[in-house]
């Protein structure tokens, strides 16, 4: 081999090498400038978010979306408590309001997006199960699951139209209290529970229950869902352009059950 085409060769390797650590390089550091949103979110919320959460990352390669969900009560106080995140969606406006109030919540960020129903639901098939909401007061009913009124919205929506049914006294003995809105699906879907008050989306989220009645017109405040960017973000741009999307793509919500606002 001649010199002329040995020096050739080093110099063709030299110049891979250097693109193969360029590349390395770039991939290294685009991995390291992607974005993670942080969103705390109520438990209703899971299904369709995780939906949002492919249709987003897909048009948005830079943004991860890590998911928090819970009861919004217990949401709320991880955020006083100084718990991270960069956007919160409740399942009720008194969660953020009382973060609004503390100076928690981004100023002009918060956006109002869904409304919701109520709806008492019973296992699949189960004829002996209460057909409405007065009878849930029947000495045969021996157990009602309910959202935890003092952290819990969907229990707190529910403890609000047994009082305007003049029914709490009657049901708040046999009432057993789940820590958000999916434990108490779970409970009635398993049996646990002859019949629960939980959100219309949950209901039409399990084959396992059935709805036996929806709340009355006018028996509690309209379930309204707000979202906003915490203060405290550290990804504020990033956190709200995905509430901008939340607001736009309302053909994922609707096919979920919730009515958009």
């Amino acid at each position: 081999m001649s010199m002329l085409i040995r020096k050739f060769l080093v110099g063709l390797l030299c110049t891979l090498c250097l693109l193969g650590a360029g590349c390395a390089v770039t991939e290294k550091k685009s991995a390291a400038d992607k974005v993670e949103l942080q969103v705390a979110a109520a438990a209703s919320l899971t299904d369709v978010l995780q939906e949002f959460a492919a249709a987003y990352e897909a048009e948005h390669p830079q943004v991860k979306l890590v998911f928090n969900f819970g009861s919004s009560g217990a949401l709320q106080q991880a955020i006083e408590n100084g718990g991270q995140a960069d956007v919160f969606f409740s399942a009720a406006a008194g969660q953020m309001v009382r973060l609004e109030q503390a100076g928690l919540l981004l100023a002009g960020s918060r956006r109002d997006l869904l409304e919701n129903e109520l709806v008492l639901i019973v296992p699949r098939n189960d004829t002996s199960a209460p057909a409405d909401f007065a009878q849930l007061a029947d000495k045969g009913v021996p157990q009602v699951a309910l959202g935890e009124p003092r952290s819990v919205p969907v229990g707190q929506y529910a403890e609000e139209v047994l009082r305007n049914l003049d029914l709490w006294e009657q049901v708040k003995d046999k009432a057993v209290f789940g820590t958000d809105v999916r434990q108490v699906l779970a409970w009635v879907e398993s049996g646990n529970a002859g019949c629960g008050i939980v959100y219309a989306t949950d209901a039409a989220h399990s084959d396992k229950v059935q709805v036996a009645a929806k709340a009355p017109a006018g028996s509690h405040k309209p379930i309204v869902y707000p979202a906003a960017v915490l203060q405290e973000s550290r990804h504020k741009q990033e956190a709200q352009a995905f509430l901008a999307y939340l607001a736009q793509r309302q053909d994922i919500f609707t096919r979920y059950g919730f009515d958009v606002k």
